[in-house]
């Protein structure tokens, strides 16, 4: 597998390559198709794996690879839910200590999930919207 563009500049994992023309996929549709050869170019610093993840949604992705286990999913979709919380509340609320949930708390800011915010003049957090589009597609299979 190999990240090729063609002259369009979509850009498509390459599956098979024979004389006159490639088989590529496009990772957002998975379509499958014969390309010619004298449209493609090689990708250089981009790994075809990569290229297949543009399959999922941008805010999907960010959700995946910010969160590590139930427990920090259940923190975000609680977060969403609720629109704010302050950090009291979540330490009262939730069964984390407060070192994992700063923990989690930083790790959701540097993913773009959460920013700061006050409530009820305290320290507080809140999903943004990347955070809410993500989980939104990823709660769609279950509510049809």
């Amino acid at each position: 597998m190999r990240t090729v563009r063609d002259s369009d500049g979509a850009t498509y994992v390459l599956l098979k390559e024979s004389g006159e023309s490639s088989l590529v996929r496009d990772p957002r549709t998975g379509e499958r198709r014969h390309v010619p050869n004298a449209d493609l170019e090689r990708v250089t610093g981009e790994s075809p794996l990569e290229t297949a993840a543009r399959g999922v949604p941008e805010p999907v992705r960010r959700v995946l690879t910010a969160v590590r286990d139930d427990r920090a999913l259940g923190l975000l979709l609680e977060l969403d839910a609720r629109g704010t919380a302050s950090v009291r509340a979540l330490l009262e609320e939730t069964d984390l200590c407060e070192s994992d949930l700063h923990g989690l708390l930083a790790e959701f800011r540097a993913a773009g999930l959460v920013s700061e915010t006050r409530v009820a003049g305290e320290r507080g957090y809140e999903t943004t919207d990347a955070a809410t589009a993500g989980l939104a597609t990823l709660r769609e299979d279950e509510a049809e």
